[in-house]
């Protein structure tokens, strides 16, 4: 294979070679030529002053006789050098006595020369005689050509380049045949044996050594390459033989291949069944979650509707005139008909979880009014067990949060009522704080604890810790299986921690956003004048209350001292009613006002004497029993935010309400309420009759039942909306569903609001207030 004269490899060292030769001769030479230089103009700077030095004696003693014939002599002789260009004697008055000068020659190169060395160079030597020393008779000055020496410079530096370039050459042209013949040519002629390798078998080929190679690099690539060439062939050998053996084996495989074949076929065709069985049983299983959430939507309603009306008679029978024996029955029948209500729930809510039917909402709500809330449902509960129940909120903990409070607080509500169960000394817990975008509950109580087994099943659902707890304590082991099923669903996450008699640590982790929106007027106002007064401290440190109150009264900026060092302040001690001497002690106190906090629900209400703060805390009637402590006013309802709702006063008109129920009890439990409520109600008994009533009579509102025999509640609410006059008339849907979509599907037949039974006064009262016409339209209608 033939390479061209540029491929080759001696024409590739020869350049490298010769390049790294030429630009190294040259840096030499620029090197030589430089001292050169320098060389030159020293010389040429000792060449003149040596002239000078030659002529300074006649030319003064020229001057001294004032002799312009030899001075002209002189001055003409100095002329004679090459350099020299003008020359002349001058007296002391710088007057010239004789001078003499000739014209530069010319070259082209000469500019060159000028900016090496410039165009020309003036001399000047002072005139003096050994006699007179001090006495100056003159100047001579001698002005030199530099082109002479220029000239004789780049004569120098023409020949060292020149000399240099030639050097190249000649090395270059040595150095191509010596690579040429010492290396390119046994090359070539290797490569040219390898070219006459013919395919079919090139292990049979071995490459000849060329001469005077032998024990040179070329030598023994030559050497390795015969050597990996005689491998070669003897792999090939073995090639071949297993070539043959894997001939001998490619029947018996291909046999095996059509056995494993036909046995894959065999087992897809089985795995195919059995998939078409699974997709079968899984379209069996999702039909029959289907009509079990079906089910439970209609065994809802059912066991719901009449559960409501025994609900909602109690609840009417409680209000009326009742001997304590009775009341208590009754009461005993109220609260065992709740907890049916509320076993109901759970099982349903543990229903639609599974079934993903489960919808939670997204509203702002402040979860320190719900803990606070959930807490206080629960104190009676802890009453009577005569343990302690404690509100740790973290002071700074935002005031608004967006999320499902229903869903919260059902898990807050399952969490305190097993904790408070299964706790008979010490008491509960439950601490609040925000960080990292989490919300963190803790609920922490003293109580009986779990073993590690039990740990295992707590959240099981219809399981508890082991047989023993369900026999002493009761209940279903549903309420914790909800709380961990609404917990995952809101994205969060629930721990438990415990040990065997030591009490159990539950943590529940949600992603909550805060929501900043009227942050600000969700906070109480504290007055300076109550920060100026102070607060006297008579609750002992170990009490569980106190870090709470402490934590919130500092938040405010609230200085808190001790009773005893602090007589001028507000007395808060915590006193129950056979707490003698701190009655006696608060009865006598002297400084600004006086809070009792009760934790045991013992003492009676507040007659001016002092400020009753009821516990578990809550931070706005802390607050505003120290306003009302240091005499001072609220100024708006911020102050007294947990207060009770009051009953319709006389200033709010009675509306005429059209009750929609098919169920005489539920009519009757609805009837009383509005009663109570002070509105008028009439009954119809379907969505018919609904439309009819409607057509005799004007109606301020609609309670109307979903399912009804005859016409529904949708159907019925649709066919009122078609009607112009009643377009704006409030329609309240009031079902026992409780299933995913109930609520969509009201709004979406064009009714404006939703409440579920049984019914209660405050939720009743809540909604029509949310929906009672204006008084122009009320009296418009009439």
């Amino acid at each position: 294979m033939s390479k061209g004269f540029k491929q080759r490899l001696s024409y590739r060292l020869t350049r490298d070679t010769v390049l790294v030769a030429m630009v190294l001769g040259l840096v030499l030479n620029v090197v030589q030529i430089t001292l050169d230089y320098f060389s030159a103009k020293e010389s040429m700077e000792n060449e003149i002053h040596a002239l000078i030095d030659i002529s300074n004696s006649p030319a003064s003693q020229i001057a001294y006789n004032i002799d312009v014939r030899l001075a002209e002599e002189l001055l003409d002789g100095l002329l004679r050098h090459p350099a020299t260009i003008d020359a002349r004697i001058t007296d002391n008055d710088d007057e010239t006595m004789a001078a003499s000068s000739k014209s530069s020659p010319e070259s082209p190169y000469r500019w060159v020369s000028d900016l090496l060395f410039g165009s020309d160079r003036v001399f000047r030597q002072e005139l003096q005689v050994p006699q007179l020393e001090d006495l100056s008779l003159g100047h001579l000055i001698v002005t030199i050509d530099t082109y002479h020496y220029g000239a004789l410079f780049l004569q120098r530096a023409g020949y060292t380049l020149i000399s240099g370039l030639l050097k190249s050459l000649i090395l270059s042209a040595a150095l191509l045949a010596i690579f040429y013949f010492v290396l390119t040519r046994p090359m070539l002629n290797v490569i040219s044996a390898l070219s006459q390798v013919r395919a079919s078998s090139p292990e049979k080929v071995r490459l000849p050594i060329p001469a005077n190679h032998r024990e040179d690099e070329i030598g023994t690539m030559v050497g390795i390459i015969n050597q990996h060439l005689e491998t070669i062939d003897s792999s090939l050998a073995q090639l071949r033989h297993a070539e043959s053996a894997m001939k001998n084996y490619s029947t018996q495989l291909e046999q095996e291949v059509e056995d494993r074949t036909r046995e894959i076929s065999e087992k897809n065709e089985a795995l195919q069944r059995g998939n078409r069985a699974l997709v079968k049983a899984k379209e069996d299983a999702v039909r029959r979650a289907r009509a079990r959430a079906n089910f439970l939507a209609s065994m809802s309603h059912e066991i719901r509707t009449p559960l409501n009306g025994v609900l909602g008679m109690l609840g009417l029978a409680l209000e009326g005139e009742l001997d304590p024996a009775q009341r208590n029955r009754m009461e005993i029948a109220l609260n065992a008909g709740e907890n049916l209500l509320g076993l109901l729930n759970d099982i349903l809510d543990i229903s639609k979880v599974e079934a993903g039917k489960l919808s939670l909402e997204n509203i702002p709500f402040s979860v320190r009014h719900l803990i606070e809330e959930c807490a206080t449902l629960h104190a009676q509960q802890a009453r009577r067990k005569h343990i302690y129940l404690v509100t740790e909120i973290d002071p700074d903990l935002p005031e608004n949060f967006l999320g499902d409070p229903t869903r919260v607080r059902q898990v807050l509500n399952n969490l305190l009522s097993n904790a408070i169960k299964f706790t008979d000394e010490g008491g509960v817990k439950i601490r609040a704080a925000y960080s990292g975008g989490s919300m963190r509950i803790d609920l922490v109580d003293t109580g009986i604890g779990m073993s590690s087994e039990g740990l295992h099943r707590i959240f099981s659902p219809f399981s508890q810790a082991d047989a023993e707890t369900t026999r002493l304590y009761g209940g279903t082991g549903l309420g914790l299986t909800l709380c961990r099923q609404l917990v995952e669903r809101m994205h969060g996450q629930i721990l438990v921690d415990s040990r065997q008699g030591n009490g159990t640590h539950f943590t529940v982790t949600l992603p909550l956003p805060v929501h900043e929106a009227g942050e600000d007027q969700d906070l109480p106002r504290v007055d300076a004048r109550v920060r100026d007064i102070g607060i006297a401290m008579a609750i002992p440190p170990e009490n569980p209350h106190r870090s709470a109150i402490e934590a919130e009264l500092r938040k405010r900026g609230i200085p808190v001292r001790g009773a005893s060092r602090h007589p001028e302040g507000i007395l808060l001690a915590l006193a129950s009613a056979d707490d003698e001497e701190t009655l006696a002690f608060a009865a006598d106190w002297q400084g600004a006002g006086v809070i009792l906090a009760d934790a045991t629900g013992t003492l009676p209400p507040a007659r001016g004497r002092y400020q009753l703060l009821s516990l578990p805390l809550r931070r706005n009637e802390l607050f505003r029993c120290l306003a009302r402590a240091a005499g001072v006013m609220a100024s708006d309802d911020r102050a007294t935010p947990d207060a009770a709702p009051e009953e319709q006063t006389g200033t709010e008109q009675s509306l005429a309400v059209l009750l929609v129920e098919d169920n005489q009890v539920n009519q009757l439990v609805a009837s009383n309420l509005l009663k109570k409520l002070g509105h008028r109600a009439d009954h119809a008994e379907n969505g018919l009759k609904a439309i009819q009533a409607l057509e005799q009579s004007h109606y301020d509102l609609v309670l109307m039942d979903c399912q009804m025999p005859v016409m529904d509640g949708y159907e019925a609410t649709q066919r009122i909306r078609q009607n112009p006059q009643w377009k704006d008339l409030p329609i309240i849907a009031v079902t026992a569903n409780v299933m995913q979509g109930d609520r969509e599907d009201c709004l979406a037949s064009g009714m404006n609001d939703y409440i579920t039974k049984p019914y209660k006064r405050d939720e009743l009262r809540e909604v029509i207030n949310r929906w009672r016409p204006s008084p122009s339209s009320e009296s418009s209608g009439r």
